[in-house]
């Protein structure tokens, strides 16, 4: 596994180590860490393995708990928690030579679509097209693919379109995954929007260290993750260096597919003492 993935469906060819046991590889990240969303995607995937067919992902739980180094494996250690009649359980820790740098719990039901009440109380915003839109100078262009608005400062919010750039075929679990890989994006642009320190985007990465805390996601409705989606995040709180983020994720016809949670690290960096 020395070849780094150029697609999503190589970042998904994780390799069995054993019962309950995969190991994956990272793309060439310019930052030089592992791509949160990614190990998301990866742990999902991992646990999708162990899972009868019948079982569809509806959430996710996960804990960042250091960053990956791009340059060595991840291996993914599954725990079968629990297999009911109708929801089965499993638990991820993803771990480096540093020791574990994800830990993601996940459950599963079975299909009971059309039993049940179907609504959607929330509305996708206005929004300009993606095809309208400039796409972003730091995009991924080998993976994902972004067309992000501005955040006003004051607003605690951000808005954005993203996809996967490569065709998935038919299997829904690809694209919950995919989905899975783009959730960790846009959100921090509602936190720095909120931040009373106000700088041009140029200068984030000098005025502030930031990461990914924990990650929670809701998958309410089928998607295709290589089409568009419209991700909208608000910034309800932040304190102590966190900001409390949440999203929804609309399909370009409305459906609402997801929901998220996520709370970012958004640190001021302090000049070094002399």
């Amino acid at each position: 596994m020395t070849s780094r993935p150029g697609t999503f469906a190589e970042v998904l060819a994780l390799e069995s180590h054993g019962p309950d046991t995969w190991v994956g590889v990272s793309p060439p990240y310019s930052w030089g860490r592992v791509y949160g969303g990614q190990v998301v995607a990866q742990a999902l995937w991992a646990a999708l393995q162990t899972v009868d067919e019948q079982y569809l992902p509806h959430s996710l739980h996960a804990y960042f708990i250091r960053g990956g180094n791009v340059d060595e494996p991840i291996r993914y250690e599954v725990d079968r928690l629990r297999d009911g009649r109708s929801f089965c359980t499993r638990t991820v820790v993803a771990r480096q030579s540093g020791g574990a740098i994800l830990h993601l719990s996940s459950s599963f039901q079975v299909d009971e679509t059309g039993t049940e009440a179907e609504i959607q109380t929330v509305r996708m915003p206005l929004a300009p097209e993606p095809e309208d839109m400039r796409k972003r100078d730091d995009d991924w262009p080998w993976i994902m693919e972004r067309r992000t608005m501005i955040s006003h400062p004051g607003a605690g919010k951000s808005m954005g379109w993203v996809r996967l750039t490569d065709p998935l075929g038919d299997d829904p679990m690809k694209h919950v995954c995919g989905l899975a890989l783009t959730s960790d994006t846009i959100q921090f642009g509602s936190a720095r929007s909120a931040h009373p320190l106000n700088v041009p985007p140029e200068r984030h990465s000098e005025a502030f260290i930031g990461a990914s805390l924990d990650h929670a996601m809701w998958f309410h409705r089928p998607m295709r993750a290589d089409q568009w989606h419209l991700y909208e995040w608000e910034c309800r709180t932040m304190r102590g260096g966190r900001g409390a983020t949440f999203g929804n994720l609309f399909s370009e016809d409305g459906t609402h597919v997801a929901s998220i949670a996520q709370e970012v690290l958004l640190r001021e960096r302090r000049p070094k003492s002399k």
